[in-house]
């Protein structure tokens, strides 16, 4: 079962190309642009947002919340313009680069998980 989700996560994953394509038409709603940008900011990380090192929950996010987030944006793309995009993905692929950017996000988001947890056990420990 693990072997057939992982497959389907591959799948998945070419999509971003043609995700990227489909940001690209102006005929696209500005919501699904704005998913898009999150999907695809998430695969260009090099940083996940759950780490692997994590037992179980380091895999959530490659084994269901990274398919969700392509399969949710997909959905809210129309139909023709998904056709088109994954076109020119298949004619034009491009190799997109990691991104920093989300990488900075999702540190920023851990040091802050970090600190607040670190400031609750101080509070409890001293009072």
């Amino acid at each position: 079962m693990l072997t057939k989700i992982k497959q389907k996560a591959k799948a998945l994953k070419s999509e971003i190309t043609a995700l990227y394509y489909a940001y690209q038409n102006p005929g696209l709603p500005w919501y699904s642009k704005v998913i898009i940008v999150f999907t695809v900011g998430y695969a260009l990380s090099p940083i996940d947002l759950i780490p692997d090192f994590i037992p179980v929950l380091g895999y959530l996010d490659d084994l269901i919340i990274f398919p969700a987030l392509i399969v949710l944006s997909i959905k809210l793309i129309p139909k023709d313009i998904m056709v088109q995009s994954r076109e020119k993905a298949l004619n034009e692929p491009l190799t997109l680069k990691k991104n920093w950017l989300f990488a900075t996000c999702f540190l920023i988001i851990w040091i802050a998980i970090i600190t607040v947890t670190t400031i609750s056990i101080v509070k409890v420990f001293i009072e």
